[in-house]
């Protein structure tokens, strides 16, 4: 791994891609700081800080949006209404043929896929932005703008700012994404949940709330915990293929023998993060409404304690298979097999091949779906029984993303430094 990254530094065109990254982050963080103009930043802080719990729902937006929300800051919106228009694209996809088959036409299909998703973003930023104005007037907060200028203005200028600062972030996201190095959606909340353990720590420490050998344990868990999730995260089932042997002119093709790769874990991080986008979205809902009891009621069950347990590990589970669905067709494999002149031993070409490999992908998505789970829904039990805050900076969730997403980041670095080196066989 060391090798790899410390080869990234010395390919050039690699080297610009982690060094362009690098800097959307650390602008991302600045921009995570800056406060929006015209609102009484100190007096909503005091009102967040004691909202900011891990019984209520603005924490998990707040964890998401890497503190910026507690801080109402320019990006307090965060990475979520992106990821929110993504998953709606995506569901749309699947109930729409039109759509289907737009994202199949390639690289135009695709791009007008994304110019969808942007409308879509732009829209639930809009609606989230005006969901905070109510939330800060509410008799709950009780905030009052700037004397120099009239309400509506005051407001006026907080919903464009946060929404401006939406769009930013999606357009930084997509900028890594294809300029840089990784998913940009996927780093950013990398990014966002990284900045928050110092703060943790440092918080438990100085309270006094949590004596040093909890810390410790808590520490040597996710020592250990990690390397599981990268077992995990590896594993693969492998489907044995037999080529079989033609003759292309005076030449003798095929006979050889390979496998199809079937990852344990197809959908990698994004079952957690769309499930967590979901269970996001009642407390985003309920900043609408602040005054109604009911509402704040439900979205903080949603939020935390069984039902939100419950709910995790059904959405991750259902996820795991769509998103796996998405990604790994087994009629496509089956066809391009054909036509390779590849084949399953003691398995016949056509449909047997396709309910072979779709028996294959379901029995092996369930596993790695339910330990995603597990990791996920764990540290959330174990924090309602004794209190560790820290857990809500090491919970599962935090984990198996910082885990998941520095490992597709790390395959894609390794991906382009082996190009690089098949590319210069040829230059030189």
């Amino acid at each position: 791994m060391f090798q790899d990254i410390t080869g990234a530094f010395k390919v050039k065109e690699l080297r610009h891609k982690i060094f362009l990254t690098i800097i959307i982050l650390l602008l991302y963080r600045l921009g995570a700081y800056l406060p929006v103009p015209g609102i009484p930043i100190d007096q909503i802080q005091d009102k967040m800080s004691g909202m900011m719990t891990s019984a209520s729902g603005l924490a998990l937006l707040n964890l998401f949006s890497g503190g910026a929300l507690s801080r109402v800051s320019f990006f307090a919106l965060g990475i979520m209404p992106y990821i929110t228009a993504q998953i709606i694209m995506q569901m749309m996809q699947a109930v729409i043929p039109s759509l289907d088959a737009l994202a199949k036409e390639g690289e135009s299909g695709q791009r007008k896929i994304t110019q969808y998703t942007r409308y879509i973003t732009l829209g639930l930023a809009v609606l989230n932005a005006i969901g905070y104005l109510f939330l800060y007037t509410s008799s709950s907060y009780g905030v009052s703008f700037s004397e120099d200028l009239p309400t509506w203005a005051s407001g006026l200028i907080l919903i464009f700012t946060m929404v401006v600062g939406a769009m930013v972030i999606m357009w930084l996201g997509e900028i890594i994404t294809q300029k840089g190095v990784g998913n940009g959606m996927s780093l950013i909340i990398f990014c966002n949940i990284m900045a928050g353990i110092p703060t943790s720590i440092t918080t438990a420490l100085q309270t006094g709330d949590m004596p040093t050998w909890v810390l410790v344990l808590t520490l040597l868990a996710v020592l250990i915990i990690v390397p599981v999730i990268i077992f995990v995260e590896r594993g693969q089932r492998r489907i044995p293929i037999q080529y079989a042997k033609r003759v292309v002119g005076r030449r003798i093709m095929g006979g050889q023998a390979t496998y199809l790769p079937v990852k344990v874990n197809t959908a990698g991080v994004i079952p957690i993060i769309f499930a967590s986008a979901l269970l996001y979205f009642p407390a985003q809902i309920s900043v609408f409404f602040p005054d109604a009891k009911w509402l704040t009621t439900v979205s903080n069950a949603v939020s935390s304690g069984w039902i939100n347990w419950v709910l995790t590990v059904l959405l991750i589970v259902g996820f795991a298979y769509f998103y796996t669905s998405m990604v790994f067709n087994p009629d496509d494999t089956a066809d391009q097999l054909r036509k390779q002149g590849g084949f399953i031993p003691g398995v016949r070409p056509g449909q047997a091949t396709v309910n072979y490999i779709k028996h294959v992908i379901n029995r092996i998505t369930l596993p790695g779906a339910l330990f995603v789970a597990v990791i996920a829904v764990v540290p959330s039990i174990i924090f309602a029984f004794t209190n560790n805050t820290l857990l809500q900076a090491f919970g599962g969730t935090s984990i198996l993303i910082m885990v998941g997403v520095a490992l597709d980041t790390l395959t894609q670095v390794q991906s382009q430094l082996k190009t690089h080196d098949y590319s210069s066989l040829f230059v030189k």
